[in-house]
Formats: structure tokens, sequence, C-alpha cells
């Protein structure tokens, strides 16, 4: 399989700040250690690629959380991504599945329901976290990245993410583009970008034919005379380990590390983002007591 990777670049002499990905195999692993039917998948899959375009943004160890809340089916995801391209998510209710809509699409809408927030927490080693939050406005979650764009981050932009699955509910292609108006761009410019972004076909049918993600920015940047700042390879990766669980437990303190000892004789976790699931012996619990 081809190996999934986003592109930055700059356009029109540095008014446009450009981002494409192609996100497949990255959505596919997420979905896979999910479980997740149909539409579920388009909506992981769209915010996995949106989030891991954003991880793009950052610099160094720093690194972003997005949550989608919405009143639909699903309940919430969360993704989170750093600036190396490494991306993970996960939803709280995998199993839904709807008919298509109208327009013959998976019904992420549906799915996500329209009401909610996006809220976008990042860690840039400050005291103090930077957290953006915006109302759902669609349900889609393409359109409500731009709505969090300009009004939490106040960076007019475009960001679309589709995601195509098989009947065996397998990932068949995911990616997305982020496009930002940089300040002092002129209209002209805009107006073009987006007569552009109107005219393209869905970015994943683009995926799905084969197009890159520099293909993808040369048709949205059209004439823009496009100059690319660097390609960054993207895959699904979990920091989860048992070390990391091991400190979990640590700090709940003596007494809950009692209990499990008393109740079950031992514990085991399972990590929400890729599912492994971490066992301790009450021998290990011990151990865990004493440091």
């Amino acid at each position: 399989m081809n190996e999934d990777y986003l592109v930055r670049a700059l356009a029109y002499d540095g008014q446009i700040r450009a981002f494409a990905i192609t996100s497949t195999n990255t959505v596919s692993e997420a979905c896979r250690r999910q479980d997740t039917w149909a539409t579920a998948s388009a909506a992981l899959g769209r915010t996995i690629t949106i989030s891991a375009m954003m991880g793009a943004m950052l610099k160094g160890n720093d690194r972003l959380t997005v949550k989608v809340e919405g009143n639909g089916p699903i309940g919430y995801i969360v993704a989170d991504s750093n600036a190396k391209g490494e991306v993970r998510g996960y939803i709280k209710h995998p199993h839904v599945h709807f008919d298509l809509n109208e327009k013959g699409k998976l019904d992420v809408r549906r799915a996500v329901g329209t009401e909610g927030t996006i809220s976008v927490v990042k860690d840039l080693g400050l005291r103090e976290h930077f957290t953006g939050q915006v109302p759902i406005i669609s349900g889609e979650i393409g359109e409500d990245f731009t709505y969090y764009f300009v009004n939490s981050e106040q960076v007019p932009s475009s960001v679309g993410a589709g995601v195509l699955v098989n009947p065996d509910h397998t990932i068949l292609a995911s990616g997305g583009f982020i496009l930002q108006v940089m300040p002092g761009a002129d209209d002209e410019t805009i107006t073009k970008l987006e007569k552009q972004i109107a005219s393209i076909p869905p970015i994943s049918s683009l995926i799905r034919d084969g197009k890159s993600p520099e293909e993808i920015l040369e048709m949205l940047l059209d004439g823009g005379e496009m100059k690319i700042l660097d390609r960054l390879p993207v895959q699904f990766h979990c920091q989860c380990s048992k070390e990391r669980i091991q400190n979990a437990i640590k700090s709940l303190g003596n007494e809950e590390i009692q209990e499990m000892i008393d109740e079950d004789n031992g514990a085991t976790a399972t990590c929400h983002f890729c599912n492994e699931t971490y066992t301790f012996s009450a021998e290990e619990l011990e151990e865990l007591k004493e440091q």
C-alpha cells in the first residue's frame, strides 16, 4: 500500500497557505482498531484526517487534541496529533450506520448530530494550554472545522475531508485539504479560490482515482504558483504503553490499588485509542503500591 503523507505549500505569493493529505492507511488502522461501521468510519476518518493536518501546523513536540461532541448517535470523537505526522482517534459508539443521504453519500451529519461543540486543545509546552471551542454548525465535520478556524483562530480557511468505505466496511480512500488565507491577501485571490473549491470533485473520489496531495493542491490552487514547503509522512500512532498505564495506576493511590487486589486479584486496562489491553497481576500491583 502507498504510504500516507501530507504536503505543506504556499501559493499566490504567500497569500495562501495550503495543506493536502492522503490518509487512507491511517484511517483504515484507526477504524480497524475501533471496529467502526461505515457511517461511523466516515466521521472518525474525517476527524483524524483534519487533525493530522492541524498537527502539521505545530512545531517540535507540540501536540493537539480535537473533540467533536455532537448530539448524534455516535456520541463523541476524540483525535490527537503532533508535528511529526502521528495521529490517533477513537469514537464513543463505533457501531453506527445509516442508509446513504439524498446526495448518495454516507450520512455523517446524522451520525454526528447538528448541535454540540468542537473543541481543540493545544499543548504547546507552555504552562497554559490553548483551548478553542465553537458550536457544531453542520455535523459534516469539514464545514465545522472551517467555522472553527474563522471563529477561534481568526484565520479564514476552507477545510475539506472525505472517506470512502467499501461494502465490507474497509476503507477505500481517505484524504483532505486545508486552505488558509494569510493576512493581506487580496479579494481577487480569495474569489478565485472559492470558485476552485466549489468546482473540484469530492476529495475522497480524487484520492480513490489515485490523485496525490500535490495534484489535489494543483487543482485547488489553479495557477497560483504553488511552492511546496515540505512533505510529511503520516501514520496511526498510539503513545500508550504498559509503563504509562502503570503510572496511571500509581496515581490512584494505595487504597484503590488494594481494592483492585482484593476484588479482582489484579487489573486490566484497555487503551481507548488502539484497544490494546494491559494486564497486571496482584503481585505487580503490590509492587506498584510499594513504589
